[in-house]
């Protein structure tokens, strides 16, 4: 029976060792919580870091921690301390926390972090490849683990791997500065879906690959090589009913049963009655924008003093990776700025500023949310920010006023909030005025609203969401693709090729034989193909075609001396047998010299274009531009050439970032067609990557085994995965 397996930097059991003694408490985090629906019984598994080194487990412990684990549905990797080191407070923290929180000079770029990194990352694979089975589907999480689906992928290739990511992801301009960008990039999309919090995020991953990987995106689909990856957004909810039931309880204390911090809020909410208290909570990180807002918050006394003695600002900054320097600044800022906020503007009976740097237990934690008159959450750049949900579910009486930057993740669904830049300081001071102001009917208006929601979509609706989303992908073959060229159907095709009589084979070159480069001239034919084409063109009774838009000057360097039969220019040259190359096609080449010197003008608009000129057509190649730059002007091209051409019998084709201009009655298909003519053949066969390569498909006989280079709609029947794939079937063909 297949099972679930989660995957994530820690485990959530914590383990605690003493006196030779072994406990194992569950955790009660956010995530947690969340995979309680997903994470459940013998159906899964859970596996991650237990929190303690290697160099902290006693041998004698080691089984007893495993079988402890076990019990939770856990399994633990092993982490050194230097792993720990590198993996997590280096390349985790200090490298990719900042960066993906738009805090660029806070990220170091060190060799040996990413090393320890891709070593740690490696490691979580391997445990994942010895504890599950081919039909287990695989929940990878967060920024830790960026390189796990990818690593899963190449062992498993038929496993169900899903990856969310917690955090933002940064826009492509900071995301280019990370110098393993590509490698990054290549990890996540070994999944079969990847989420996360926003369509912003989404977007800005999206435009990555676009840009840094050149894959083709199609809404929110990638297309890689022999899969289609997809790309969602899955909003993290809250459990709803744990802080709304904790609220209702807290409610019916007694005055005996509250706690003592309780006890405290009260005595003060009596002693002052219309004192309004503000509410912030973090965990102490520079993301969380904590140093602006007391900042903000003396501007706001300064701008408007009727407030003095009337407000508190309770801040709660919980601790975090103190043993990062950043961090260690952060709080040093923080201790001083309060300190001297504090010192300027305090009275006999008032004191603006509570600070708090610690943890609080979950009752405290409903303690101030409940007794929180607003809620001042301004995050410099937060994937989400539970802490603002949980601030809503707790106002049972649907009072209370959350004021929240637009830079967390759940200001996109908490539109009833109120939003705020948090680098504007006048805008926070009005808005906080108008928070303390805002009258009760407003609040439960607004809080109603935003309740509602929040109930709806709570963090197990989010867990079964993603992973409903994640089984259909795996269930789910796109749209308009035909069937993949499995290995059964390559023994049949095989079998019909070896009784074949007389076989012709027709093969494209770019994106089929071989991989794109960014200059075409160097895409040079290496010995392997050689050797391969060689063995198909000596074959008795095999007619080879190599057929391609290239031009004939190219070819005839690569391929003549070896005698293969060659169609270039999409069907205008032939060269057969190694004599040189003549007109296949009676073509007029008038038209070049008025439509050249529009090419010419979209080269010098578009940066990294460039022109190649054939005999008989010519070709615009945008594959070095930017891509959504490049897409724009060919669509611009593609108008200002179909208006220029249209009394003459020229066509445009678009293909693989590239658009050639060439006479009309010329293509792949009319060249193969005319070739399958000259003789009987009984096995055809025909290849391609490209929309160049339709014309071929469409053409050719029904009977042609015709197929498809990667993932695409098509009129060939079969498709397969790349270059690699191509190459063994054409060995296979030669009895290797």
């Amino acid at each position: 029976m297949s099972k679930t397996i989660i995957i994530s930097n820690r485990l959530p059991v914590q383990l605690q060792i003493s006196d030779g003694g072994l406990n194992a408490i569950p955790s009660v985090g956010g995530l947690a919580t969340g995979m309680k629906s997903v994470h459940k019984g013998s159906e899964s598994l859970w596996i991650g870091w237990s929190g303690l080194t290697a160099e902290e487990i006693p041998n004698s412990l080691e089984s007893k921690i495993d079988a402890a684990l076990a019990e939770h549905g856990c399994s633990k990797v092993s982490l050194t301390n230097e792993d720990i080191d590198g993996f997590y407070f280096g390349f985790s923290n200090r490298t990719i926390w900042p960066l993906f929180h738009y805090f660029l000079e806070y990220s170091e770029f060190e060799l040996d972090f990413w090393d320890t990194y891709k070593a740690v990352n490696q490691k979580f694979a391997d445990v994942i490849i010895e504890q599950s089975d081919e039909d287990d589907i695989i929940w990878v999480h967060d920024y830790q683990l960026m390189l796990v689906p990818q690593m899963i992928k190449e062992k498993r290739p038929n496993t169900s791997v899903g990856f969310f990511l917690h955090i933002p992801f940064p826009s492509y301009e900071i995301f280019r500065t990370l110098p393993w960008r590509e490698e990054v990039l290549e990890g996540l999309l070994g999944a079969d879906l990847i989420g996360f919090h926003t369509y912003d995020y989404e977007r800005h991953f999206l435009s990555s690959v676009r840009r840094l990987l050149g894959l083709e995106v199609s809404f929110n689909d990638v297309y890689v090589e022999n899969r289609v990856v997809k790309v969602d957004s899955f909003p993290m909810g809250i459990d709803y009913k744990k802080f709304k039931d904790a609220a209702l309880s807290h409610a019916k204390d007694t005055k005996e049963d509250r706690t003592d911090f309780q006890k405290k809020l009260d005595s003060h909410k009596a002693s002052a009655p219309d004192t309004k208290l503000i509410l912030s909570i973090d965990r102490l990180d520079y993301s969380k924008g904590i140093a602006k807002r007391i900042n903000a918050f003396e501007y706001f006394l300064n701008k408007y003093p009727e407030y003095k003695e009337k407000v508190r600002l309770i801040i709660l900054a919980v601790p975090s990776r103190s043993n990062v320097p950043q961090y260690q600044l952060l709080k040093k800022e923080i201790d001083e700025l309060v300190g001297r906020i504090n010192g300027e503007l305090s009275t006999v009976n008032w004191t603006p500023i509570w600070y708090f740097y610690r943890s609080l237990p979950f009752e405290n934690l409903i303690d101030l949310y409940t007794s929180s008159d607003i809620a001042w959450l301004t995050p410099l750049r937060d994937g989400m920010n539970l802490v603002a949900k949980e601030y809503v579910a707790t106002r049972t009486n649907k009072t209370g006023v959350l004021i929240l930057s637009e830079m967390a993740g759940s200001a996109y669904e908490m539109n009833e909030a109120l939003l705020i830049n948090p680098n504007n300081f006048e805008q926070q001071a009005d808005t906080l005025k108008q928070a303390i102001t805002m009258p009760k009917e407003e609040q439960m208006a607004r809080n109603m609203f935003l309740q509602n929601r929040l109930e709806r979509y709570n963090v197990e609706v989010w867990a079964n969401e993603f992973m409903t989303a994640l089984k259909q992908k795996s269930e789910i073959t796109p749209s308009n693709i035909t069937k993949k060229l499995s290995e059964e159907l390559m023994d049949a095709v095989y079998e019909d090729y070896q009784k074949a009589k007389k076989r012709i084979l027709f093969l494209d070159y770019d994106g089929t034989l071989t991989g794109f480069h960014k200059d075409p001239q160097k895409a040079i034919p290496n010995e392997e193909l050689y050797e391969l084409l060689d063995a198909l063109h000596h074959q008795p009774d095999t007619t080879l075609f190599l057929i391609s838009g290239r031009d004939k000057q190219t070819f005839a360097k690569w391929f003549l001396d070896r005698k293969y039969n060659m169609i270039v220019e999409h069907g205008v040259w032939i060269s057969q047998h190694g004599e040189p190359f003549k007109l296949l096609e009676k073509v007029k080449g008038e038209w070049m010299e008025k439509v050249k010197p529009v090419l010419e003008s979209f080269v010098d608009r578009t940066p990294g274009s460039f022109i190649e000129e054939k005999n008989y057509s010519l070709a615009w190649h945008y594959r070095n531009t930017d891509p959504d730059f490049g897409e724009k002007r060919a669509n611009e091209l593609n108008t200002v050439l179909t208006s220029l051409i249209g009394n003459d019998d020229v066509s445009v084709l678009n293909g693989n970032k590239v658009m050639e201009v060439k006479s009309s009655n010329v293509n792949k298909g009319r060249a193969s067609v005319r070739m399958i003519g000259e003789a009987d053949y009984d096995f055809i066969f025909a290849i391609g990557d490209d929309w160049t390569d339709e014309f071929m498909f469409q053409e050719l006989p029904p009977s042609t085994v015709s197929i498809k280079v990667g993932l695409k709609k098509t009129q060939a029947k079969y498709y397969v995965e790349g270059t690699k794939r191509v190459r063994e079937i054409l060995k296979t063909f030669t009895g290797k």
